[in-house]
């Protein structure tokens, strides 16, 4: 004989209770899940922002640092070169005065002023304010000025001194007669 259960109404609805209990307890489990992977992708996304800002802050960082460098390397070159400048203009001044002696010793003086200007090549420092250039009183220093119909309008006529940079920087302003200006 074959017994079968036979389910009474009492039973039934402490059935239909307990299934509708745990369905409620399933979608509050499934909420509070859905809220902490909320939680957790939020701060994820917080933890990655503050990972790109930092690895953006180092690159900035990285980047003055190997600025500062450069900039340290060229102030102690243009501190150096300052100091050799004097040397540079006497040679100059020889060269210009020494038109009539022995042609040896001009060759001579001639031999260094090439040596001093190569040397000064190789550091970088470029000389500025040659005869003929355009006035500008960013790197020239005009010290007086003439009406002449041979040069154009603020241009450099004579160089008393010759100027020296390295890249933007200005060791020393060249000091200039300007023709031609107002």
């Amino acid at each position: 004989m074959s017994k079968k259960k036979e389910v009474t109404k009492d039973e039934a609805v402490v059935n239909e209770n307990t299934s509708e209990q745990t369905a409620e307890a399933v979608t509050e489990e499934i909420d509070e899940t859905a809220k902490k992977i909320a939680e957790l992708e939020e701060e994820l996304n917080s933890q990655k922002d503050k990972y790109l800002r930092l690895c953006a802050e180092y690159d900035n960082y990285r980047k003055r640092t190997a600025n500062e460098k450069l900039s340290i390397y060229d102030d102690a070159t243009a501190k150096a070169v300052t100091e050799l400048l004097p040397v540079a203009d006497s040679i100059q001044m020889a060269i210009t005065n020494l038109k009539d002696c022995d042609p040896e010793i001009l060759k001579g003086i001639e031999l260094i002023s090439n040596q001093l200007a190569k040397s000064l090549e190789k550091l970088k420092v470029e000389p500025f304010g040659a005869q003929g250039e355009e006035f500008n009183p960013e790197i020239h220093n005009a010290i007086s000025k003439i009406d002449d119909e041979n040069f154009e309008k603020n241009c450099i006529s004579q160089v008393f001194q010759t100027g020296y940079k390295i890249g933007d920087k200005i060791i020393r302003h060249a000091m200039v007669q300007v023709a031609n200006c107002d």
